[in-house]
C-alpha cells in the first residue's frame, strides 16, 4: 500500500511538472533608443533589456540574434548561398556560358563600407561589465548573476550597426529606392523554451522569439517619415502624421506590446494615408509619394479592401488583438513582422492587395500564436496561404471562399512537388532543405494542402470551427501542429494522429481509384501507403444521385453530411475502411450511370484520372 502511494504521489508530481512546462513561456521588454546616420547608413543604439525567466530552469547565459552580420563574406548564410543549387534570385548576379546559368552571391561583392555588422560596445548587468562573444549571427552572454525560475533581470546595452545593401528583406536603398528597411535590425534575444535555447544561425529563412513589449525612440534628419510596428506615441508632431514642427532632427517614438520582432522603414519622400472601420485596426499604408500615378492610386484602392480583409480574419480567425497595422514600402517583397508589414509598392491592384492579405495573415499564424516557423515553417506559411487565398476569394475575386477548387493552386503546386523528386518531410527544419524549391513549396503548397484536406476529413464547419478554438486557447502560446491537431479532434470527434504523422513526417502520396464496377457493385483500391477516408458520388440512371462516406477505422468517428458540396444527393455512411486493407467494395441499390472519388477535389490524389466511372 505504502508502495502504491508513493508510485501515485510521483505520478501526481511529475504529471503536474508535465502540464506547467508546457504552460510556461519567456518574455522580454526592449527600451531602445537609436540615433541614424543617413549619409553613411550607419547607426547607434542604446537599450535597456529585460528578460523574464518563466522557466523552471536557471539561466546563466542569454543569448541573441545578430542579423546583419550575416551580410558578410565569410558568414554561413554566403556560403549557404554560394553552395545552394537554386539559390534566391534576390540575392545573386546571374550570368550565362552556353547552356551553363552561373549564380554569383551579391555578399561576395560587398566592400567593406556596405557589409552588414552589428558591433556590441558594451554590455552591462547592474554595475558589472559582462563577458560576451560573437559567432556569426549569434550572441553569447555571460550573466555575473543567473536568472533564477520565476525572475527577471536587466542587462544595459550599447552597440553600433553598419547597414547593408537589401540583399534580404533589410537594407538601405531597396529597388524601389526606399532608403531604410530595418528589418532584423537590433539584437534580439533569442527564443527559449522546452528544448533549450534557439541558436539558428542567420540564413535568410525563418525566426522564432519571445513575446516582447517594445518601447522605441529612432532619431532622424527632420525630412524623414517613418512607418512601423506599433503605436507612434508623438504622431502628433510627426510629419504625415499630424502637424509637423519644425526643427534639425525628430525622434520618432513607437510602443507595442506583446509581439515579437519590431520593424521600421524610412524616407523623405513617403507619404501616410490612414484607414479604420468596423472591427479593423487603425490602419496605415505608408509608401512613396514619386510613385508612378497607377501604382499610387493602387495603394489608394487597396486600403477598403485591407479594413474587409481585417473584418474577414477577424470572423474566420480570431480577432486581430492589436491596436494597429502598419503597411510600409520597403524591402525586397513581402515580409510580416509584429503589427506591420514591409512590402514592395511597384505592383498591380491584385498584387498589392495578395501580398498585403497574405502578410497581413501573418498577424496570426506566426505573430499572434508565435508559431516556431524554424521548426514549423510549414504551418506558419501555410496556414497564412490558406487565410490568404480565402480572403482573396471573398474580397476581391468575388468568389465563395469555400468553394470547390479554392485552393487548388496550392494542390497544383504539391503535385508538381511529387513528381520533382525532390520532396523532403514537412518536419525538416526551415534551414536544412536541400532546395529552395522545394522549401518554398512545401511550406506554402503543401503546407497549405494540410490544412485544406483537413476540411475534407473532418468537414469545413468543423474546421472553421477549429480554428476559432484554436486562437481562444493558444493565441500569445506558440502552440504547435499538435496542438492545433488536438483542438480539430475535440471539435470533430475524430482521431487525427495518422493523418499529422503521415502528412508531417512521411513523403507518403495518396493514390486511390476505382477499381472496378460491376452491376451494383462498386470495388475501390489503395494504390499507395497513405491511408484515406473517401467520398464516393454515384449518380444512377434515373439521374438521381447518393454519397456514399467511407470514414477509416482510425479516424474512431466520422464527420457530417456536407449538403452544401451535394445538395441534389441522398446520403450513406459506409462501414469503417480498416487503413491496413488495400481494397474495399460495396453495393448499391440502383443501376449505376457514373462512380466519382471526391467530386470536391480536397483529396490531395495525385493521380487522380482513375477517380472517375462513367458507364
Amino acid at each position: 500500500m505504502l508502495k502504491t502511494n508513493y508510485f501515485l504521489s510521483l505520478l501526481f508530481l511529475l504529471t503536474t511538472n508535465l502540464s506547467f512546462a508546457q504552460d510556461w513561456q519567456q518574455k522580454a521588454d526592449y527600451v531602445m533608443n537609436i540615433s541614424v546616420d543617413v549619409q553613411n547608413y550607419r547607426y547607434t543604439g542604446e537599450m535597456d533589456f529585460t528578460y523574464h525567466n518563466h522557466s523552471p530552469d536557471e539561466l546563466k547565459e542569454l543569448y541573441f540574434h545578430l542579423y546583419f552580420n550575416a551580410f558578410q563574406p565569410r558568414s554561413v548564410m554566403n556560403q549557404r548561398l554560394s553552395h545552394i543549387t537554386d539559390p534566391d534570385r534576390r540575392m545573386v548576379n546571374t550570368s550565362q556560358i552556353g547552356e551553363r546559368r552561373i549564380f554569383k552571391s551579391k555578399i561576395d561583392t560587398l566592400q567593406p563600407q556596405h557589409q552588414g555588422y552589428q558591433k556590441i560596445l558594451s554590455l552591462r548587468q547592474g554595475n558589472q561589465n559582462l563577458e560576451f562573444s560573437v559567432q556569426g549571427t549569434i550572441l553569447k552572454v555571460v550573466l555575473k548573476k543567473p536568472i533564477q525560475p520565476k525572475s527577471s533581470a536587466k542587462l544595459e546595452m550599447k552597440w553600433e550597426a553598419q547597414i547593408p545593401p537589401i540583399i534580404r528583406r533589410a537594407g538601405k536603398l531597396n529597388q524601389e529606392g526606399v532608403a531604410f528597411s530595418m528589418a532584423q535590425w537590433y539584437p534580439k534575444v533569442a527564443a527559449y523554451d522546452r528544448a533549450g535555447w534557439h541558436l539558428d544561425e542567420y540564413v535568410a529563412r525563418e525566426f522564432y522569439a519571445p513575446f516582447s513589449d517594445f518601447d522605441v525612440k529612432i532619431k532622424l534628419p527632420q525630412k524623414y517619415i517613418v512607418g512601423a510596428s506599433g503605436k507612434l506615441i508623438n504622431a502628433n508632431e510627426m510629419p504625415g502624421y499630424g502637424q509637423a514642427v519644425k526643427r534639425k532632427w525628430n525622434t520618432w517614438h513607437f510602443k507595442a506590446k506583446n509581439i515579437h520582432d519590431f520593424a521600421w522603414a524610412a524616407d523623405p519622400n513617403f507619404v501616410v494615408d490612414s484607414a479604420q472601420s468596423g472591427s479593423s485596426p487603425q490602419l496605415y499604408f505608408v509608401y512613396k509619394n514619386s510613385l508612378a500615378e497607377a501604382y499610387k492610386e493602387n495603394w489608394k484602392k487597396v486600403q477598403p479592401l485591407t479594413l474587409q480583409f481585417f473584418e474577414f480574419m477577424n470572423q474566420r480567425f480570431g480577432e486581430y488583438p492589436w491596436e494597429t497595422y502598419s503597411i510600409v514600402q520597403g524591402g525586397d517583397g513581402g515580409m510580416e513582422y509584429g503589427t506591420s508589414t514591409l512590402v514592395t509598392g511597384e505592383r498591380s491592384l491584385e498584387s498589392l492587395a495578395g501580398l498585403i492579405f497574405h502578410e497581413g495573415a501573418h498577424s496570426w499564424f506566426q505573430h499572434l500564436f508565435g508559431i516556431d516557423e524554424t521548426q514549423n515553417e510549414w504551418m506558419d506559411e501555410g496556414f497564412t496561404s490558406y487565410a490568404e487565398t480565402k480572403a482573396m476569394a471573398a474580397i476581391v475575386e468575388n468568389k465563395n471562399p469555400d468553394g470547390i477548387g479554392v485552393h487548388q493552386d496550392a494542390y497544383n503546386g504539391y503535385y508538381n512537388l511529387i513528381q520533382s523528386n525532390v520532396e523532403e518531410p514537412l518536419s525538416l527544419l526551415a534551414d536544412y532543405f536541400r532546395y529552395n524549391y522545394t522549401y518554398g513549396i512545401s511550406a506554402y503548397s503543401k503546407g497549405q494542402v494540410f490544412v485544406a484536406q483537413l476540411g475534407y476529413i473532418i468537414g469545413e464547419e468543423a474546421l472553421r470551427k477549429t480554428f476559432l478554438q484554436f486562437y481562444k486557447r493558444w493565441k500569445f502560446k506558440h502552440p504547435d501542429e499538435k496542438d492545433f491537431i488536438k483542438i480539430a479532434t475535440e471539435v470533430s470527434g475524430i482521431h487525427l494522429k495518422w493523418y499529422n504523422n503521415l502528412f508531417i513526417n512521411t513523403t507518403r502520396h495518396i493514390d486511390y481509384g476505382i477499381e472496378s464496377v460491376e452491376g451494383k457493385k462498386i470495388s475501390l483500391r489503395n494504390y499507395a501507403d497513405f491511408p484515406m477516408p473517401l467520398d464516393v458520388l454515384v449518380t444512377f440512371k434515373d439521374g438521381s444521385q447518393k454519397l456514399f462516406y467511407i470514414p477509416l477505422h482510425a479516424m474512431r468517428g466520422h464527420k457530417t453530411f456536407e449538403k452544401e458540396y451535394y445538395p441534389q444527393a441522398d446520403y450513406q455512411a459506409l462501414d469503417f475502411w480498416a487503413w491496413a486493407s488495400p481494397t474495399y467494395s460495396f453495393e448499391v441499390e440502383k443501376e449505376i450511370q457514373k462512380v466519382e472519388i471526391d467530386p470536391t477535389k480536397r483529396l490531395a490524389d495525385y493521380r487522380s484520372e482513375n477517380n472517375v466511372y462513367q458507364k
